[in-house]
């Protein structure tokens, strides 16, 4: 078929054909596309496993980076990542490198995809900020026995991962807006994405907007998924509830996604590269396909993009050919078969099931400068001085008074694992060698100068071993620190 003069325009796209099933599934959606007549210049470049052998240690070579700096937009098979040690994700890497800040993950159900939900007309998008939060990936081991990981939450990550939100719902006509966070317990950084929300759909009076709190919207995407339309999340909470909106609707092999920057966007599928399946072609390639269908719309080519979208849906309803996820490995057709199906339909459309119509995504625009956030007045009124140390907190307690005696700032607390211990509430705390020590300003309204903080540490390390510090701070009169459980 050729329909060169209805696509005049080549694009050239990135194409990372991944690990394991990745090759086999990418190229299955390679297929498909080229059966549309929408004109694609692929230019392939690596990432993954195969790298990370050849000695980069991120898994990304700079020619990929360089393919993706010029072509703004890759379609990526799964990558493989060592699991607990080694190297760092291949794939958080690229989402990070590029600031793909939002991850978009639609699910719905889909016709001849039996599940126990099967009928509630499941239909609603998981986006996810996608660069910040425990995935910045910066830790540290803080005492041979504890280790930390810092959770980053930005105002302004925030601003744009909720503006997106809001813009993808009416890009897709969609009219509801849950943003899920843990904001009951990190006050600060869950806390952060909330009020954003909240400030940010008043600008949105046609979208219905409402805060849920994380652990509630697991247990009713459970109960009753239909009532979600999109939710808005942080990094970690998206990660672990996109993967279960998929289990609803048949699983990672229907589970696409899309990176979205402003500069960049990646094309990938939800599931990982499943290396037991890899070269026997036999995996449902859906997931990529669909993810190459919202490429395709990026791109700006809506029309190809339903045509493929009615295939799949038409393909799946008919239930000829069927992959092994679905009708069980033994008696499955092939990848091959599959893909071959899907252009066989192209042109044809689902009598039962629809597709929604979609509007480009206007992408948010905010403040690029780092000082986002730009108080008035600020103010240091204390520290916290995380000490190593195997003394009982008494005992470490009466210490630190002793060598804080002449400084402006006292000790107020001492903590272990975020809980109260010195002095004494009397409670029953089981601790570990690491303790956080606050020290507040003896004087009301007083500043604490860097210099009486380092004084500070150096009286502290005469006697004890410490491995960082977080100054106490005050922005307008509000205070940027979380109190101990059992601090007054």
């Amino acid at each position: 078929m050729n329909t060169t003069s209805k696509h005049p325009a080549r694009k050239t796209v990135t194409l990372i054909p991944g690990d394991g099933v990745g090759p086999e599934c990418v190229r299955a959606a390679q297929r498909i596309i080229e059966a549309t007549g929408v004109a694609i210049v692929w230019e392939e470049r690596q990432a993954g496993a195969s790298v990370f052998r050849a000695g980069t240690a991120s898994g990304v070579p700079q020619e990929t980076i360089e393919s993706i700096r010029n072509t703004r937009v890759v379609l990526k098979g799964p990558l493989e990542t060592p699991v607990g040690f080694g190297e760092k994700s291949a794939n958080v890497t690229l989402r990070k490198l590029f600031e793909t800040y939002g991850n978009i993950r639609p699910v719905r159900e889909l016709p001849g995809v039996s599940t126990p939900y099967s009928g509630r007309g499941i239909d609603l998008v998981v986006v996810r900020e996608n660069v910040e939060d425990l995935y910045a990936g910066i830790e540290h081991m803080q005492t041979p026995g504890v280790a930390q990981c810092l959770k980053l939450i930005s105002s302004k990550g925030c601003e744009k991962i909720v503006r997106l939100a809001f813009e993808l719902a009416i890009a897709e006509g969609r009219k509801r807006v849950h943003c899920a966070t843990k904001s009951n317990i990190m006050k600060l950084t869950e806390g952060a994405l909330k009020r954003t929300f909240e400030k940010v759909s008043q600008e949105y009076p046609e979208i219905e907007a409402q805060h849920i709190i994380i652990d509630n919207c697991a247990h009713q995407l459970v109960k009753k998924p239909e009532q979600f339309d999109v939710i808005v999340t942080t990094n970690m909470n998206g990660d672990i509830i996109s993967d279960l909106t998929s289990a609803l609707v048949g699983g990672l092999g229907f589970a696409p996604s899309a990176n979205i920057g402003n500069d960049v966007a990646i094309f990938e599928a939800v599931h990982g590269s499943a290396p037991k399946y890899a070269g026997r072609d036999v995996i449902n390639p859906t997931a990529v396909v669909l993810s190459a269908v919202m490429l395709l719309r990026h791109l700006g080519e809506f029309e190809a993009a339903t045509r493929i979208e009615q295939a799949i849906l038409v393909t799946l309803e008919d239930g000829k050919v069927q992959t092994g996820d679905v009708a069980g490995y033994d008696k499955a057709a092939s990848t091959t078969a599959f893909t071959e199906a899907i252009i066989a339909n192209l042109g044809r459309k689902s009598e039962r099931y629809q597709v929604r119509e979609h509007k480009p995504i206007k992408l948010p625009e905010v403040d690029p400068a780092p000082n986002f956030v730009r108080p008035r007045d600020r103010r240091v009124v204390g520290v916290d001085i995380f000490v190593e140390s195997s003394l009982s907190p008494e005992a470490l307690g009466k210490s630190l008074e002793y060598l804080a005696v002449e400084t402006p700032a006292r000790l107020k607390m001492i903590s272990n694992r975020g809980t109260k211990v010195y002095p004494s509430t009397g409670a029953i705390t089981d601790c570990v060698d690491h303790w956080r020590c606050r020290f507040v300003v003896r004087e009301a309204g007083a500043d604490l100068a860097d210099a009486a903080v380092l004084d500070l540490l150096q009286r502290i390390a005469v006697e004890h071993r410490w491995m960082h510090l977080e100054k106490l701070q005050e922005f307008d009169q509000v205070s940027g620190f979380t109190m101990a459980q059992g601090e007054d």
